[in-house]
């Protein structure tokens, strides 16, 4: 999301490609460069994360290379420890990286010391949680407004009333989050995050804790920030219901990003994680194996 002159402007957006294309491990790296058009909104550069030393030692991230491009909304996917979740927090200034680079626009998050990564994610970064992440004791109201009171910052009246507008609670202000459904209180996170502007919002399963009518309603309006506002989203998932709002999905395994898909749709996304389901490997093989014969 560009800023001139304290100003907010959306960046130009590209039309997408054909619907379900796949790009594979080897030509991820040529996609990057073909795609040098885009503004890149947050990229990892060989970011390597690991947890513990010796024989004891994870690897939860191996030498990780990604573009996250601005005004677009990407999903982040993979079976349960591929890294999905370590690499959303490393971009997002919330964990630290054991070697490589995360560049949130230009800023290489490794040169910030602690009081410049919290403003980063202050005035840079929003976020939407699996869990909501409200305070109870504060109105819906408060609860979004709360990024910019503890910044001292005053929101800019147009754009908080677009952002009211958008989200649809403009009649749940008063509530408390205990008095609204789990899906008023994720579009109340929603709104939170996207109520100071951020250069680029990340969302941690923010339809897990729903039900499908719910968690259609909260993709339906980060989808539509994407494409109204020129927001830029990256959503860890697991569900390819969620991944088929998207505009690209980003497939790691192992700590590895090995492959992505353009204009998902749920049918593609679906087959790809299932194939890279490791409970599926030994009967795929064998699958394969008799095919051969």
């Amino acid at each position: 999301m560009a800023r001139a002159g304290g100003v907010w402007s959306p960046p130009t957006r590209l039309e997408p490609s054909r619907k379900g294309t796949v790009v594979s491990e080897a030509s991820h790296a040529a996609t990057a460069e073909v795609s040098g058009a885009r503004t890149v909104a947050a990229r990892a550069v060989g970011l390597t994360k690991t947890y513990g030393e010796g024989d004891a030692a994870v690897h939860a991230l191996d030498s990780v290379d990604v573009d996250l491009y601005a005004g677009e909304f990407t999903a982040i996917m993979g079976p349960s420890g591929s890294g999905k979740s370590t690499l959303m927090h490393c971009c997002a200034a919330l964990d630290s990286a054991t070697s490589g680079s995360v560049f949130v626009g230009d800023t290489d998050l490794s040169g910030l010391k602690d009081k410049e990564l919290t403003r980063l994610r202050r005035e840079a970064i929003g976020f939407v949680f699996q869990s909501f992440n409200l305070v109870p004791t504060l109105s819906a109201e408060e609860n979004i407004l709360l990024p910019l009171s503890i910044a001292g910052r005053r929101p800019d009246p147009e754009w908080y009333a677009c952002v009211i507008d958008t989200v649809g609670l403009r009649d749940r202000l008063t509530h408390r989050p205990n008095e609204l459904s789990g899906g008023q209180q994720q579009r109340v996170a929603v709104a939170r995050a996207l109520v100071s502007r951020p250069s680029i919002v990340f969302a941690d399963e923010p339809t897990g804790n729903l039900d499908s009518r719910s968690g259609a309603e909260v993709l339906t309006l980060l989808r539509r920030s994407v494409d109204e506002f020129g927001q830029t989203i990256v959503m860890v998932t697991h569900d390819p219901v969620a991944a088929a709002f998207t505009d690209r999905v980003v497939f790691l395994a192992d700590g590895k990003v090995v492959g992505e898909l353009r204009s998902p749709d749920r049918e593609t996304v679906l087959g790809r994680m299932t194939r890279m389901d490791p409970r599926n490997l030994d009967r795929l093989a064998a699958h394969d194996t008799s095919g051969d014969a």
